[in-house]
C-alpha cells in the first residue's frame, strides 16, 4: 500500500486576488526548508508537483536534500478558476469554498476525480506538493465527504494517505497541521 506525502506549498508571495501564479514569500521558503528537514529521513522517494510556482518552490528544498528533480504533475495543480480576473476568481472561490463538490459544474467534479486517479495510480511511495483545495479533495473522498473544506491544511503541512494502488480507495493516516486559511 503505498504512502502519500501531501504536502501544501509555503505562503505565497500573493494571495488569489494579488498574482495569478505567485511564488513563495520569506516566511514560505522557511516552512518549506523545514517540511523538507521533516521528510529528509523517510527519503529518497519519488517527488511530484504542481505546475504552479509556490508549489515547484516548496518541492525544490525536498528535491535538492534528495538529489532528486520533481516530476510536474498537472492534476495535482490549484483548482481551476473560471475567470482570470483576480477579484472575479477570489469572489468564485470563497463562495466555492462554503459549498459542496456537487454544487459544482461536472467540470470541477472531473478535476476533483484527476486528483483522486493521480493518487490512487501511484504504485510506491511518493511526496506530493500541492494545494489547499487538492488535499481537501484527497481527505474529503477518502472520508466520504462532499463539502469542499473538510479539512483546512497550514503552508507546509504535511497530509499522510496510503491507498491500495489501482482500487480508488485512500485512506488518511495523519493529517497536517491547520490553520486559519483565507482566500485573500
Amino acid at each position: 500500500m503505498p504512502r502519500i506525502y501531501l504536502v501544501r506549498h509555503g505562503k505565497a508571495s500573493a494571495g488569489w486576488d494579488g498574482h495569478p501564479d505567485p511564488g513563495l514569500d520569506p516566511l514560505g521558503a522557511t516552512q518549506s526548508r523545514l517540511a523538507a528537514d521533516l521528510l529528509a529521513p523517510i527519503g529518497p522517494l519519488a517527488i511530484l508537483s504542481s505546475p504552479l510556482a509556490r508549489a515547484r518552490e516548496t518541492a525544490a528544498f525536498l528535491a535538492d536534500l534528495w538529489d532528486r528533480e520533481p516530476v510536474i504533475e498537472a492534476r495535482m495543480a490549484e483548482i481551476p478558476s473560471p475567470s482570470d480576473d483576480l477579484e472575479a476568481r477570489t469572489a468564485w472561490l470563497r463562495k466555492a469554498m462554503a459549498g459542496t463538490w456537487s454544487d459544482l459544474t461536472p467540470d470541477y467534479q472531473r478535476w476533483r476525480d484527476g486528483v483522486i486517479e493521480c493518487l490512487t495510480s501511484l504504485t510506491g511511495d511518493t511526496v506530493i506538493f500541492t494545494h489547499f483545495i487538492a488535499i481537501n479533495a484527497a481527505v474529503g473522498h477518502a472520508q466520504g465527504e462532499d463539502r469542499l473544506v473538510c479539512f483546512r491544511p497550514d503552508n507546509a503541512s504535511i497530509t499522510r494517505l496510503v491507498t491500495e494502488a489501482g482500487s480508488g480507495k485512500l485512506t488518511v493516516e495523519e493529517l497536517g497541521t491547520e490553520a486559519d486559511t483565507e482566500v485573500r
